[in-house]
Formats: structure tokens, C-alpha cells, sequence
């Protein structure tokens, strides 16, 4: 008689991978990037590659299906396309990617061409993420960006040319200098584009520790005590006047807001990232870059020199608690406006969310910042705009 064994079923997952270069550090920015050169990007690749293999070596190639791949950064559209395709062929050759993964990679405008455009698409990728900011060029300049208007409208043009059908674009508000009529005008830019986006992030400026806009906030702060008027942020009214025309001008255009910063077109919400508020397991490679698995959460070193040494070992290694998975679930989930079940939480956890979570519940209700409809919780528009502090309420002690 013969036995048939079969495969264990994989685990569905999401694959990221960290790009640290840029031709230069915008202003707000504190992601992990450098700008040093191709010689150094040759290198870095390398060494990618290897942790991938490494990765694999361990088990984690027979283990998760991989839904979504996404090359972040830094610039992933800067080194030279080749790099990023010899990347895929690994990743292929260590993983299991669903038939229709989400393959995306981010752009800037200024580092974009036809040539690199069809490698990508040749190599599989099948998603952009470019981030345009501001269609006011003033504004471009003051942050840091290498790119105006025209190259975005260009470079944008050629993705659709080169055969590219799921296009996002990254927006920003609230940014020093900015009205809301510059805010509109670049929504309006946007969606008037010839065959325009399918999906919108639009994200408030956040004045980061060690970047040169906290330098120059607190510095502005000090001379505006002092009675001096320099160019400082928006006032919360035009910073929430700014997120209502979002709103209103998205309104009946299709879009839809599925996340806190996130609108897109029916079938076009992001897989990679919808992955991370829904706690599905994902593998980040490159600078510190951070994973989560099998109730752990680690990341890679942060520094570079350390990296190409082919140092994998985890840092900052975390086993999640039953306790932490649930808080994550909750302030995670919550992010999304299809909010948390009840039915799943009670799936994961064996407890209902009430047990946990019931006098949490009542009083944001009864505040007006969630809605509970009985099978669901959802953050209301109210509760949006303090998001933050409402989700804080969901760590348990």
C-alpha cells in the first residue's frame, strides 16, 4: 500500500526589502538611508542577496506563501534596475510567491527612465509607489526633494507607458509654508492626471528627532517667542481643514478610504501593507530592516558597516505575548475602516473581545470616538482625528 505524505500548507506572509539610497536626504526625512554610489549599491546588493539565501537556509522558504513583496527605502527606483531584478530572481528561487503577488516598488521622480521602467516590468514587478509630496514646486524645494512638477508628470506618464496598471502616489499636508488651497490644488493636479492614480497615501508631516526640520522647528519656535515670524507650520484648524478637503474632494471620485492614510479605487488597496495591520508574518531584508514570526519581532542592525559584514543575527529580538498580539490587533486593526471583529478576535485569542477590552469599549463609544455595531468596532471620524490617543488606550498593563 502506498502512503502519500503530504505538504504542510504554507503560511501566507509578506517579504520586505530595505533600499537605503538617495541622491540626497530630504529635510523631514529619518528613514535609514545614504547617498553613496553605485560601487556601494553593487555591494549592498550582494550582501541582500546573501541574507535572503540565509533566510531560506533557515526554513523560511518552506514555511510562508508569499503574498506581497515590497522594495522600500531610501529609493529603490535610484541603483541601477538590474540590481533589483537579480534580487527577484532569488527571492523566486528561496520563496513561494502567489501567482497574483503584489510585487511593489518605490519611486522618486528624478530617478526614473524608460529603460528602467520596462526591467521592472520585465522582472515582475507590478505595483509603483511614487512619491510626488506637493505638486507646488515652491513647497518641493523647501523640502529637500530633488524633483518639480514636470518631472513627476513625465516620469509618471512613462510607468503608464511602459505598461504599469496599479500606480500610487504619496502625498503630504500640514507641511510648513502650505496652504490649503496649495493642498487642493495638488489633489486636483493629481487626479487630473491622464489615466490618474488608483491609490492615494496622503500623510501629515511628523517633525522627526535628528532630521534638519527639528532643528529648524525649535529654532523657529524660539524666534516666534522672541516676537520674529518665521515660516512655521500650519495652525491645527488649516491642518484640519486640509484633511476634510481630502475628504470632500476624493469624495465621489471612486476612491475610497480604507485605512487612516490610505484611499484607493475598488481592488486596489495595498496588500503589502493592509499585511502589516493585519498582523500577517513578514520578512524584512536589508538595513534595519524589521520582521515578525512565529510571535517574535526582530530587525536587522542599523548599521551599514555591520550589514556588509554579512552580520544576519537579530537584533532587538521580542517574544509577543498573548497580550502584546492582542493590543496589536486592536490599535493595528483599528487603523482600518472595516475596524475588528469580534468573531476574529475571538478566532485568535479563544476569549472574547469584550472580556479584554469591554470597558475600553464602553467609554470610547459613549465619547464618540468608536462605533460598535455589535459584530464590529470601528474608529468614527471624531476618533480619527485623535487616532493616537485612542489607540493608546488599547495597551493593556
Amino acid at each position: 500500500m502506498e502512503i502519500f505524505m503530504t505538504q504542510p500548507s504554507r503560511i501566507s506572509a509578506g517579504l520586505y526589502l530595505h533600499i537605503p539610497f538617495c541622491v540626497s536626504r530630504c529635510l523631514y526625512c529619518d528613514f535609514l538611508s545614504t547617498t553613496l554610489g553605485s560601487e556601494m549599491q553593487s555591494r549592498y546588493f550582494s550582501v541582500l542577496r546573501r541574507e535572503i539565501l540565509h533566510a531560506a537556509s533557515l526554513g523560511f522558504g518552506k514555511k510562508y506563501r508569499i503574498l506581497s513583496v515590497f522594495f522600500g527605502g531610501g529609493t529603490p527606483s535610484l541603483p541601477d534596475a538590474m540590481l533589483i531584478a537579480d534580487i527577484l530572481d532569488t527571492i523566486r528561487s528561496c520563496f513561494e510567491l502567489a501567482p497574483d503577488a503584489e510585487i511593489t516598488l518605490e519611486c522618486n521622480p528624478g530617478t526614473l527612465n524608460d529603460e528602467k521602467l520596462h526591467m521592472y516590468r520585465k522582472a515582475g514587478i507590478n505595483r509603483l509607489s511614487i512619491g510626488l509630496q506637493s505638486a507646488d514646486n515652491k513647497l518641493l524645494k523647501s523640502l529637500g526633494r530633488i524633483h518639480d512638477l514636470e518631472t513627476f508628470r513625465r516620469e509618471y506618464t512613462a510607468a503608464r507607458d511602459a505598461g504599469f496598471q496599479n500606480i500610487s502616489v504619496d502625498l503630504m499636508y500640514d507641511l510648513p509654508g502650505q496652504s490649503r488651497v496649495q493642498f487642493r490644488d495638488t489633489l486636483r493636479q493629481v487626479l487630473s492626471l491622464p489615466d490618474p492614480p488608483q491609490h492615494l497615501s496622503a500623510y501629515s508631516l511628523i517633525i522627526e528627532p535628528g532630521t534638519p526640520f527639528w532643528e529648524r522647528y525649535h529654532e523657529d519656535a524660539e524666534r516666534k517667542a522672541l516676537g520674529d515670524c518665521p515660516l512655521f507650520l500650519p495652525s491645527e484648524d488649516e491642518e484640519a481643514g486640509m484633511l476634510s478637503d481630502l475628504k470632500s474632494i476624493l469624495s465621489g471620485t471612486g476612491f475610497h478610504r480604507y485605512e487612516i492614510s490610505n484611499w484607493a479605487l475598488n481592488g486596489f488597496e495595498s496588500v503589502h501593507n493592509k499585511g502589516y495591520w493585519e498582523r500577517r508574518p513578514y520578512l524584512g531584508f536589508g538595513l534595519g530592516a524589521s520582521s515578525q514570526a512565529d510571535h517574535m519581532r526582530w530587525k536587522n542592525t542599523s548599521d551599514l558597516n555591520e550589514y556588509l559584514s554579512c552580520s544576519f543575527a537579530r537584533k532587538e529580538s521580542t517574544h509577543l505575548s498573548r497580550s502584546n498580539e492582542m493590543e496589536e490587533t486592536m490599535f493595528l486593526g483599528l487603523r482600518e475602516m472595516k475596524g475588528v471583529t469580534r468573531q476574529h478576535f475571538q478566532e485568535q485569542f479563544g476569549v472574547s473581545m469584550d472580556e479584554v477590552y469591554g470597558r475600553v469599549l464602553s467609554n470610547l463609544t459613549e465619547l464618540h470616538l468608536l462605533s460598535d455595531d455589535g459584530s464590529a468596532v470601528r474608529l468614527t471620524d471624531r476618533g480619527i482625528s485623535i487616532s493616537n490617543v485612542v489607540l493608546a488606550e488599547f495597551l493593556l498593563d
